[in-house]
């Protein structure tokens, strides 16, 4: 008669370092998820090897992959773990106050436009809670990443979580220093972009974005050059301050220098309106208190 597995809370420890490394496929990076050394991670998963008879990961200098068993024990262990957690959270509810950590990925823009007002005030009106936030310019499956929550565009959260509008809508600025542009010119409609020198945005998956217009229904991309391509928008604020070119940003980011005519803007009537941002969740997990807390102080009504 087969017995079912009795886990020590060893067990339970290498398991989470186990699942750390196969989500990222990386032992340091599980390393710092978990806040325990490069050589500890190596341990666990060593220690996990010999109790189980099996191999769980193919590593070598460059690279570390799933086995075939440890593909099947990733599979079986997340869903496993998640009603763990789950359980967990369930009960966090019944406490007065909320504590515990928060985990956040979202892009930089998005911290800068609705964490960052929200930071002091939530940490200071919970002083047991933890808010560890990483910055991502990709669009990550946040339930992979062990995130409990992302923060991205409406139109970018995927259709499987629960969204809560953070943000009214974000509206895009052309924009340039008055030297660039009696230097230069103004643009009067999008295609006049070709002929002046634009400061480029590289997403974190390497493309480059094509400024995108619409007026009227019309539809206008175009595929600027120049001589500066960033992957920070504040820093192409900063670079059209200098005169170096024309920038494409999200209009909250440059709204002090176009109000102290720093920067002025052009191509006005061309500029689209985003929805505006969500904070995502899955839709199946329980919502902890301390996220519960910080959705309530960034909802807009």
């Amino acid at each position: 008669m087969s017995t079912v597995h009795q886990l020590r809370s060893a067990d339970i420890f290498s398991l989470n370092v186990f699942l750390a490394v196969a989500t990222h496929l990386s032992f340091r990076t599980a390393s710092i998820e978990l806040d325990i050394t490069p050589s500890a991670v190596s341990h666990s998963v060593k220690n996990l090897e010999q109790r189980l008879g099996v191999r769980l990961f193919h590593r070598t200098t460059r690279s570390v992959s799933l086995t075939d068993a440890g593909a099947r024990l990733a599979d079986k262990l997340r869903p496993a773990i998640f009603s763990v957690a789950e359980a967990m959270q369930s009960v966090e509810g019944l406490r007065d106050e909320p504590s515990g950590t928060v985990r956040i990925n979202a892009s930089e823009g998005a911290i800068d436009m609705v964490l960052k007002p929200v930071l002091a005030r939530f940490l200071r009106e919970y002083p047991k809670m933890h808010l560890d936030i990483v910055t991502d310019g990709k669009l990550s499956d946040i339930v992979a990443g062990g995130f409990d929550a992302g923060i991205r565009l409406t139109e970018a959260v995927p259709q499987d979580m629960v969204a809560v509008q953070v943000s009214g809508p974000v509206t895009f600025a052309v924009v340039g220093s008055p030297a660039y542009f009696a230097s230069h010119g103004r643009p009067k409609v999008p295609q006049d972009l070709y002929r002046h020198d634009c400061i480029r945005f590289r997403f974190d998956s390497g493309a480059i974005y094509r400024w995108e217009f619409e007026r009227k229904g019309v539809v206008e991309t175009v595929n600027v050059t120049g001589p500066l391509t960033l992957n920070h928008q504040p820093l192409m604020v900063s670079a059209a301050l200098d005169g170096i070119g024309i920038a494409f940003v999200p209009d909250h980011l440059a709204e002090h220098a176009l109000a102290d005519g720093r920067l002025e803007r052009v191509l006005a009537d061309w500029c689209p309106v985003m929805p505006g941002l969500c904070l995502y969740y899955p839709s199946r997990r329980h919502v902890a208190s301390g996220l519960r807390a910080l959705i309530d102080m960034m909802r807009i009504s």
